[in-house]
């Protein structure tokens, strides 16, 4: 029998608080990223320092924010009461100090456990933070958490406020870029939460005088709503309703003292059980309350004392208590929406009248696709039996823990060559592989019958969990993963199409992304580079010189299992799959699937262009 390996006091070693958090930045930030996902942690680290920001807005000091992001380089600048001079470089690097444990000058706040700034000081190569108030000011410079600089008090004209200036590690964020999309949606929302709000993103406005309301309307086209959206707030509570004329599923945006709420929690489930009891209770019908949830769109905010989340990302409310003397979330929940949604259904009689036949429409549709729907999720379920088409990852099969869902990935690939490949080489504990049979069907302007009957549909949307409601979402990430040429091509826009016909949510909340692989692979007897465009296979060959050996894949299969971790793993580049609100998702399904086919063969080729000329040039 083997000497089992020496464990003494020179095994036991104690991390001061920058090193864990450098090495587990998990605990602290959730996943890393690119940036090309919404909740990669280049997007948390700029919130951990804008809810300090809000947190002053909160208590009434500093109506602005300003925000810049030039490159890597993000500044962030508020308005506030600045933080106490004495206390400058403490506030950002040591654990367990800061303002939020005193529920005297924070009483609702975002932020609570005096973590985030330390956490954005340790992950970043450059991190400076300058206090301003009663006309003096305090600065400090970090490396990766170490204090570099520390200027003494100067005297300043200069207004009261705090601005932190960081550029995340490259070392620990590989590859990021910093989508201004992302960050836009995030300012949004913290205008949408907080009226009265300015916040200046790289010189653009962001304002909102109508709070949830602006924000179901600034993310749903306004000729796909069944009816005005129903707005109505109170002292710690605000919702906004309405139903969509096209989407199937429910579709929902939750905030708990101005967080957002991804993963939803206790008042979400609050909010969803409260809509169905109020109308079964107005219209005197036990409703199915699927049928009453089909199709809607709502949001929720709500105001909590001390709130426990779920982590220290603050995805998911566990809170069970309002604080302050006030009754349950649920109860407190259930009691205004019983009130205010059913004055609201009393006054408004054609808002009321349309409910209503949304609810039997779907109820009608239910019992006729009862039949269907039983076979499908028999066929779904013998098929995951037999693992013919979902490959699943640890987390869905038991063996990881389920709060490890925002790391989850499923790629969607098509042919036997390149579902291997990706099998092989996947994480096994995140990541999942669905393997397409040929090319989907064209499902546009086809009823939601279709998914139960085709069965390439039916048990994608099983694997997903998305019958009814994202809440209960799979797989964070949805990555389609086909070849870059024109078959490839159209596969994605038959994917998307399904996505876009049947649940655009998915597309709206930043899950769908198009993976991108290594059109060449260059190297020499030291060295390997990969490159995704023609200018990088230049770079390449100039960076190894003389004359390396240049491959060009044709498709996934080409590429080797031990090549194609490379690809999926820490430096996977994903494209994510955005809606463009101008335009309608009738009328992007029209343009893409519609009877316009010289339009969308032009588009192809042009999306193909440089694809192709990088084909004809080797």
């Amino acid at each position: 029998m083997a000497e089992t390996t020496q464990y003494t006091e020179d095994n036991i070693r104690s991390l001061d608080w920058k090193e864990h958090i450098r090495m587990r930045p998990g605990m602290y930030i959730g996943k890393l990223g690119d940036g090309s996902s919404p909740d990669d942690g280049i997007y948390i680290l700029v919130k951990e320092v804008l809810d300090n920001c809000i947190d002053e807005f909160v208590m009434g000091a500093g109506k602005t924010i300003e925000i810049s992001i030039q490159g890597n380089k993000v500044i962030v600048r508020d308005y506030g009461r600045g933080i106490p001079l004495g206390k400058v470089v403490d506030v950002v690097s040591k654990m367990n100090t800061g303002g939020k444990y005193d529920t005297k000058a924070f009483k609702k706040s975002v932020g609570l456990n005096g973590v985030g700034t330390k956490a954005v000081n340790a992950l970043s190569t450059y991190f400076r933070v300058e206090s301003t108030r009663d006309g003096k000011s305090k600065s400090a410079e970090f490396e990766t958490g170490n204090l570099t600089n520390e200027e003494h008090l100067d005297e300043t004209t200069r207004r009261r406020g705090t601005k932190v200036t960081f550029i995340p590690d490259e070392t620990i964020f590989k590859h990021y870029k910093y989508r201004h999309e992302y960050v836009a949606k995030m300012l949004k929302n913290y205008v949408y939460l907080n009226p009265g709000l300015t916040i200046v993103f790289n010189g653009e406005k962001y304002y909102s005088e109508n709070g949830l309301k602006d924000l179901l309307e600034d993310g749903t086209n306004v000729e796909d709503m069944l009816y005005p959206i129903i707005h109505l707030r109170g002292n710690d509570i605000e919702i906004a309703l309405t139903h969509s004329k096209t989407q199937y599923s429910e579709e929902y945006h939750s905030f708990v003292n101005g967080q957002n709420t991804t993963q939803g929690g206790t008042h979400l489930a609050a909010f969803r059980e409260s809509i169905v009891k109020t109308i079964r209770d107005f219209f005197g019908k036990n409703y199915d309350a699927s049928d009453i949830r089909k199709s809607i769109i709502g949001a929720i905010s709500i105001k909590v004392m001390e709130p426990v989340f779920e982590s220290q990302t603050k995805t998911k409310l566990g809170s069970t208590d309002m604080g302050g003397g006030l009754p349950t979330v649920r109860t407190y929940i259930n009691d205004f929406v019983g009130t205010q949604l059913d004055n609201f259904l009393h006054k408004n009689p054609e808002t009321t009248e349309k409910i209503q036949r949304k609810i039997l429409q779907a109820e009608r549709e239910r019992k006729e696709l009862s039949g269907i729907r039983k076979l499908a999720k028999e066929r779904a379920k013998k098929a995951s039996l037999h693992n013919k088409k979902l490959r699943d990852c640890r987390v869905h099969l038991g063996d990881l823990k389920k709060d490890r869902r925002l790391e989850t990935t499923l790629f969607i690939t098509e042919g036997d060559s390149a579902s291997g490949s990706i099998t092989k080489s996947r994480d096994v504990n995140t990541q999942a592989v669905f393997s397409l049979r040929g090319k989907p069907l064209n499902s546009y302007g086809m009823s939601k019958k279709v998914v139960y009957e085709n069965e390439e549909f039916n048990l994608l949307q099983a694997a997903l969990n998305i019958e009814e409601s994202l809440a209960d979402l799979r797989y964070n990430n949805i990555v389609i993963a086909t070849d870059a040429d024109v078959d490839g091509m159209h596969i994605r826009l038959l994917l998307i199409t399904f996505f876009l016909q049947f649940f655009p949510e998915l597309i709206k909340e930043g899950h769908l992304y198009i993976l991108q692989t290594p059109l060449f692979r260059v190297r020499n007897k030291k060295e390997t580079i990969y490159c995704y465009s023609e200018q990088e296979k230049r770079d390449a060959i100039e960076k190894l010189s003389g004359k390396p050996e240049i491959t060009r894949f044709k498709g996934l299969g080409e590429i080797s299992p031990d090549e194609f971790k490379h690809f999926i793993g820490d430096d996977i580049r994903l494209d994510p799959v955005m809606l463009d609100k101008a335009v309608s998702i009738e009328e992007m399904l029209q343009f893409y699937m519609g009877k316009n086919t010289p339009n969308r063969q032009e588009f192809i080729i042009e999306n193909l262009k440089v694809e192709l000329d990088v084909v004809e040039e080797n």
